[in-house]
This record gives structure tokens, sequence and C-alpha cells, in this order.
């Protein structure tokens, strides 16, 4: 029995019976390998010599894949720091877009065009809804991530938005409607179920769609019929939750979603020679915490199943917020409402800066007797130094 292990660990142990029995993308497997090489020195090493005292430290790269849960924290700190100087002291809402679960074989199996089908609905039912005099007429900001999992690492596709509460009308006045939200969440399920069933039967009837592992009934032009009727008629449940108190909240609440994998080593509680066991809220029993048993292979399914496709932008910011119209409409809003300007403390820092401020730590020091730190040349980071030298 194994305690205080990683996923790392985990993969060490059974990602190779796993590959040997199942069908691996190439996007899964670099994934993998990554995950299974970060810090060991697979991908180089930085090697430091105190002035002072001559104590070497060996720093090992990590991998700095998406997917991987040893290198989320930087640059999670660093993005929500850069979205500082976007940020307005006005009304915020997270809007959480679903699918239902009859659609995930197919999504599966297309997840190139059918997560895009998820952004095009969330975003075109956001867009056109705010813009309708009905409800607030304005041009919006917002911003969109995909995540893929639920808690017990199931597939699970839905788009997080991070929803501005009031936008600029045609004539560039500043609109909301305080801290009500300003779109009645049964029109925003009717609307985004109906444009991304449009794309998605669009895409089959263009020929577009493939159908893997558990989708492949749906080739069948009648079983695709009746799954999407059953669509239809089901009724989609998006859900807004309470504005957040304050930029600063904001602030926050977004790192909690944009750098998030499908579980982090905090989760994993055991792992022996044949299975693993994680925790996982139990949303059936008021979302209370519980702790679940599978087998070493079934828990490297699960988290493979959640590697993004090579290139796929999960990250996107839309009308007010999307890099075309912010620099100008965010300055014209801020200027409206009179707020303040939240400036990015980490902007133009390098990395050992950054590192002191987030984490009080300085890197350039040596942790034995406190003299500078100096890099060696390269040539000099293979000689393997004396254990009695290492800090």
């Amino acid at each position: 029995m194994s305690k205080d292990c990683t996923i790392q660990d985990v993969f060490h142990r059974f990602y190779s019976s796993f590959e040997s029995t199942h069908s691996i993308s190439p996007a899964q497997r670099k994934a993998a390998y990554h995950i299974m090489n970060c810090k060991t020195g697979a991908f180089g090493v930085n090697v430091s010599v105190c002035e002072d005292c001559g104590c070497m430290s060996v720093h090992y790269n990590s991998c700095r894949d998406r997917c991987c849960p040893m290198c989320q924290e930087f640059p999670k700190e660093k993005w929500v720091d850069a979205r500082r100087e976007d940020i307005l002291d006005a009304p915020y809402f997270h809007v959480v877009f679903t699918v239902p679960e009859e659609l995930n074989p197919i999504i599966y199996s297309n997840q190139k065009f059918l997560y895009a089908a998820l952004y095009h609905a969330a975003s075109d039912t956001l867009s056109e809804l705010a813009a309708d005099s009905k409800y607030l007429g304005t041009d919006i900001g917002y911003i969109c991530i995909l995540h893929t999992w639920g808690s017990t690492m199931n597939f699970h596709p839905h788009i997080h938005a991070i929803v501005l509460g009031g936008g600029l009308d045609v004539k560039n006045h500043w609109k909301d409607n305080g801290k009500e939200f300003f779109l009645p969440i049964k029109v925003i399920s009717k609307i985004f179920r109906g444009k991304y069933m449009a794309e998605l039967k669009q895409l089959w009837e263009n020929d577009r769609l493939e159908f893997h592992g558990s989708a492949a009934p749906y080739k069948n032009y009648y079983t695709f019929k009746e799954l999407l009727n059953t669509c239809y008629a089901k009724e989609w449940i998006p859900y807004c939750k309470k504005p957040f108190d304050g930029a600063e909240s904001v602030i926050r609440y977004l790192g909690k979603y944009t750098h998030r994998i499908a579980i982090s080593n905090y989760r994993i509680k055991d792992m022996t020679e044949s299975t693993v066991t994680f925790s996982a809220k139990d949303y059936k029993n008021q979302g209370l915490w519980k702790e679940i048993t599978i087998s070493g292979e079934e828990f490297i399914r699960r988290f493979l199943m959640h590697v993004p496709p090579k290139r796929f932008v999960r990250i996107r910011h839309y009308g007010l917020l999307s890099s075309r119209n912010k620099k100008k409409k965010i300055t014209l809003c801020r200027n409206i409402l009179g707020c303040k300007k939240y400036i990015s403390k980490l902007k133009d820092m390098d990395a050992p800066a950054i590192i002191r401020l987030l984490y009080n730590k300085d890197i350039c020091k040596c942790s034995s007797c406190g003299g500078k730190i100096i890099p060696l040349p390269t040539e000099q980071h293979f000689i393997k130094p004396k254990p009695h030298m290492l800090c």
C-alpha cells in the first residue's frame, strides 16, 4: 500500500500495462510521457553554485504540459494576474452550459468539432440574448472555459462562462441590471439547445462526424435521428451562480477554473499494486466528499479522456473582452463607470522575481548560507555533484 502518491506515481505504475491493451491518441501519448518525466531530468536540468560556500543546487525542468498537475500553478498565476487589467468594478456572473449525457459518445468521438460547437452555441446564445433590448440591449463581455470532467473523472463536457453583467449599447452608454442576472435561465436553455443541435445536425448532414466505440450505433440513420429527437425533447439545464462580490473576487475565482485539470495530486489518497483510491464529491449526497477505488488502468483511462485535441484553445474571450475590442472598449467602460484600473503585479517580471513575490522564496539565494547563487555553464550541467555538496 502506498500513501502520499501522485498522479505521476500512478502513471509510472500502470501506464505501460494500459498502453499495451488500449488504443491511445498521439496527444494522449504525449501527455502521458510528459507527466511521467516531469521534473525527472528528462527535460534538462539547471545547475547552480553558491559563490560563497560552493554548495550546488540541481533543479530539474518541468514538462509544461497543460495536463500535468505539477505544471499548472505558475501559468495560472501569470494568466490570472494579466486578467487584472481587464476587470471592471461591475457585476459578474458564472453561467454553466451542459448537454444531455446521451450526446457524450458522439462528442468524445468528434472532440474537435463538437467541443468547438459548445463554444459557438454558448457564445452565440449569450451575445444574441444580451443584444436583445427585451433583456439588456448591449454588447457584453465574457470568458468561456471548457471542462470535460465530473468529480469522478467521468466524461462530462460543459462550458464555464464568466459573464460581465453589463455592457455598452449602440450609443456606447453603459447598461446593467444590478445584481440580478439579465437573462432568464429557461430562455438560455432553449436557445442554447437549438444552436448546439443545429450545428450537430449540420455536421452530420455534411458527413463530418465519426462514430467510434460506444458511438458506433449512431452510424445508423434512424438511430441517429432517434438520438436527435430524444435530445430535442429533453430540457437542457444550464445554471447561473450568484454574482461575485467585487472585482478581486472575480480575479480569484478565475484561477479556480482556467488551469484546472481532471484531478489534482491532493485528491489521490492511496495506491496499491492494482488499484487507486481518490476523493470525489458525491453530488447525490449534498456534495459531500467520498473515496472511490478503481483499478489503476481505469484511472489512466479516465484521466486520458480529458486530454484536449492538439492545439485546442480551452480559454476563449468574447465581446468586450475579446482581444480585438478590450483595449478601447474596456477603457471606455472603466471611464464611464469611474472605476479604477487594476494593474498587473507580475507584468515584465522574470521568473525569480515572480517566485519571490508569490511564494516568498528567493531562488537566487543559497539555502545553506544565504549567499548568491549563479548558474553553471551549460557544458558543466552533466557533472554529477557529490551528495554532500547538494543543498
